[in-house]
């Protein structure tokens, strides 16, 4: 009996500590249940990121990027981004009947999604496919086979309808540039980052990035345990600000013509680059740049470098420069036109040689006619009198040696280092200093602009999402650089460059306008020091503006290393003035020269020289022929060569029983063509016109005699 009682006592006391035990082990969950349900991480985790992560998804919404367009509104870039349709079928989704998350009327769905998604041919097919997967059963959601691939367009067109059920998802972002490889360099590219979104990085898509993409958006809302978003769950969030458009100041057509003719010229020939580009020069604008090589934004195909040649290619301009040191001896006081020099060489004191292009000038000259004949030793002449401070201070005040602040990436600022009297002298005519093309063609407004030069712009306006202008371009006056006198008669030596020089210039004159301009031919730097010597180891140029009575355009022409004739240059050039005066209502005005006597001259070696006579003269020209022959061998200027009324055309033919013309009155550039066809040594005299010679007129040429040429 006492050992029953001590049994039972024993039993109750590990009831009694069992109890205890468990009521402690019970307070111990309550307090931790406690602590977990008010603490915000428990052993490292971080509890309320993990319901979240679970119960709740955040989904961002991507802001559409900007469109970039040309300033007529034509878009060259946008996005090209891939979607695919879904269907929600479940109406379980729906809590409010007015306002259904399903589709409802599945035949009115199908009908409206067909309309865009498939053409008139494939639309009985559409019909029957999507229809059929819109009415299947028990399905929560359905994707529209490949009916449901969508573009940026169609997504818009889609989404615009608001049907009820109707949802996308997005498969790929990327950029669309509509015209391939057409202006790359000013446009840049933009590709789909790691994040997901759109970046520019090059050209227009970045140096405006931040203005193109907009701002991200999102959505956050309560998924069931598949991940489907709960239609009784409230939806929180922001929407996607999309980003602003940008249109340029190009102009497609003129853009088109630039495309086509740098495509054309550098066909089949080997250059370094080519850039032929076009501006507004009453406000600044670009209307056209096109360069070769280029590359393809949509697939970089041709991208070998990131440096647009417009603004990021520094070189040696050569004697384009010549313009502004001209204007830079009219500022100072120290220019008279009709003063003389002799020209052909010249010696510096440290004994640096500078001579013409020609190596031995033109005689006595004037600097008009030097400017003309784009003569290095007027153009050192000039330098030489002005000085190593007044020259650069001008060179500056024209914006050289800095950036114009065109709203472009990597535009670089060119330099201007010029010390001893040689580098003086080399500057006058572009060599020793460093520019950019851009740099030169807002120098040339000053010519346009009756001496104030013009800011150039690339972005004619900004316009935000909702239709707001958040920038337009503007006029920007720089300053007034030269006087309007000066600026008259620097315009009047670059016409008459190309009017009253050398006949192969007047290769550069377009037939329905008057244009005026200054070549330039630049010696390459070798980085070995010096230049290079090959026989194409220059960068020849052309900067102009048209019409020459009223300039309203600048151009700029630029080729480094071609292999190619002159000839292709000046032609391709007047081509495409022409065709772009003709796209810009540019061709009419009053000038001195009237452009429809421009004159462009047909084969005749081989014709019979009395029928070649009467052709001539018919058309206004003088014939001048060389030998008693009865066909015409050869003739200068040569098959091609733009040449005025009553400009004289020499012929040589079938006999070498040359007689001397009467030559009193020609022109110093007739005269010296004359010894030149027939190769016969010659000195000048004076300036001007031809006075006299010492070969008799109508007597038979002696080949082996030098002709001395007294000018007046």
């Amino acid at each position: 009996m006492r050992k029953a009682k001590k049994i039972i006592r024993y039993i109750n006391l590990n009831m009694k500590l069992t109890s205890i035990i468990v009521g402690f082990l019970f307070l111990i969950i309550l307090a931790k249940m406690g602590y977990v349900s008010l603490a915000t991480e428990v052993d490292g985790i971080n509890l309320t990121k993990m319901a979240e992560n679970h119960y709740f998804l955040k989904e961002t919404l991507y802001a559409q990027r900007g469109v970039i367009y040309d300033i007529n509104g034509k878009p060259l870039a946008k996005n090209a981004n891939s979607y695919k349709l879904i269907a929600y079928l479940s109406e379980s989704r729906t809590t409010d009947p007015e306002n259904p998350k399903h589709v409802v009327d599945k035949d009115m769905t199908t009908e409206k999604l067909c309309n865009i998604l498939s053409d008139e041919l494939t639309r009985p097919k559409c019909i029957e496919q999507v229809g059929r997967l819109l009415k299947q059963e028990g399905l929560y959601q359905t994707e529209l086979s490949t009916w449901g691939y969508m573009n940026e367009d169609e997504k818009q067109k889609v989404m615009s309808l608001d049907l009820p059920g109707i949802d996308y998802i997005e498969l790929e972002k990327k950029r669309q540039y509509i015209n391939s490889s057409w202006a790359s360099y000013i446009l840049g590219y933009a590709r789909s980052n790691d994040d997901g979104e759109i970046e520019g990085e090059m050209g227009i898509e970045a140096y405006f990035n931040d203005e193109l993409k907009g701002k991200n958006g999102y959505t956050e809302y309560q998924t069931d345990a598949v991940g489907y978003k709960l239609p009784t769950n409230e939806e929180f969030g922001e929407e996607a600000i999309p980003g602003e458009d940008i249109y340029l100041t190009i102009d497609s057509e003129v853009q088109n013509i630039l495309e086509n003719a740098v495509t054309s010229f550098t066909k089949g020939k080997t250059q370094q680059w080519t850039l032929f580009a076009v501006m507004d020069a009453k406000n600044g604008n670009i209307l056209g740049s096109a360069t070769n090589p280029n590359f393809n934004p949509n697939t970089l195909d041709g991208l070998t470098s990131y440096l647009n040649p417009l603004t990021s290619y520094t070189y040696e301009p050569g004697s384009t420069m010549k313009t502004f040191n001209w204007l830079a001896a009219m500022e100072n006081n120290i220019y008279k036109g009709d003063e003389k020099y002799l020209s052909g060489t010249l010696n510096l004191s440290d004994g640096t040689v500078i001579k013409d292009f020609n190596n031995v000038g033109w005689g006595e000259i004037t600097y008009d006619k030097g400017f003309a004949y784009s003569s290095n030793v007027a153009a050192s002449n000039l330098a030489l009198k002005l000085g190593v401070g007044k020259l650069m201070d001008f060179y500056e005040a024209c914006g050289f040696g800095k950036k114009t602040g065109i709203t472009l990436p990597g535009e670089l600022q060119g330099t201007l280092d010029v010390v001893y009297e040689s580098e003086l002298a080399n500057a006058s005519f572009g060599q020793g200093i460093l520019v950019t093309p851009i740099q030169l063609m807002q120098a040339l407004t000053l010519v346009a602009n009756d001496g104030v030069i013009i800011k150039p712009n690339i972005v004619s306006k900004i316009v935000d999402s909702k239709g707001n202008v958040t920038y337009e371009a503007k006029r920007s006056e720089l300053g007034s650089v030269v006087s309007k006198e000066n600026a008259a008669k620097i315009r009047k030596l670059m016409h008459d460059v190309v009017y009253d020089s050398f006949d192969y210039d007047l290769l550069y004159a377009p037939s329905n306008v008057e244009i005026a301009g200054k070549t330039g031919t630049a010696q390459i730097a070798s980085e070995k020091g010096g230049y290079l010597t090959g026989n194409y180891d220059y960068i020849k140029s052309f900067l102009g503006f048209f019409p020459y009575d009223n300039p309203k355009y600048i151009f700029y022409f630029a080729t480094k290393q071609y292999v190619g004739d002159g000839a292709s240059i000046s032609t391709t050039i007047a081509g495409a003035i022409k065709d772009i005066a003709n796209a810009l209502n540019a061709t009419k005005g009053e000038s001195d020269v009237d452009v429809s006597k421009i004159i462009e001259l047909v084969e005749y070696a081989g014709k019979e020289v009395d029928t070649v006579r009467d052709e001539l003269q018919k058309k206004g020209l003088t014939p001048i022929i060389l030998g008693g022959g009865k066909y015409v061998t050869e003739e200068y200027p040569k098959k091609g060569t733009k040449v005025i009324t009553s400009s004289k055309v020499f012929l040589l033919t079938n006999d070498t029983n040359y007689i001397m013309p009467d030559v009193v009155g020609w022109s110093t550039n007739e005269i010296i063509r004359l010894c030149n066809i027939l190769n016969i040594k010659y000195t000048l005299k004076g300036y001007g016109k031809v006075k006299q010679t010492n070969f008799t007129t109508n007597e038979k040429i002696d080949l082996t005699k030098t002709m001395e040429i007294v000018l007046e």
